[in-house]
């Protein structure tokens, strides 16, 4: 399995947080989604200096890139312009 890490940071405009609040329902239902199919191994919300979340982390795994791809395409994060500012990168999950 390919194994990425996805840093995301959202908008930082007034509406950001609503657009974040709307979408997310739908995009923990994704995460249970893949959690349920051995894709999601590790994820949660960034955090600013008064609690306020402002971006997330994710861990994800996918046999292809492709499969991958099909994810990004469809994270209702992406698609409802929450996220504003992603990196993502091959990642190795320690096995210890």
């Amino acid at each position: 399995m390919n194994q990425y890490v996805i840093i995301a940071r959202d908008g930082v405009d007034e509406e950001a947080i609503d657009r974040r609040m709307a979408a997310r329902p739908i995009h923990l239902a994704g995460a249970k989604n893949l959690k349920e199919h051995n894709q999601f191994l590790l994820g949660g919300a960034i955090l600013d200096d008064a609690g306020k979340m402002v971006g997330s982390v994710m861990i994800v795994q996918f046999e292809t890139d492709e499969e991958m791809r099909a994810w990004y395409d469809s994270e209702p994060y992406i698609i409802q312009n929450v996220w504003q500012s992603i990196e993502i990168k091959p990642f190795r999950v320690a096995n210890v």
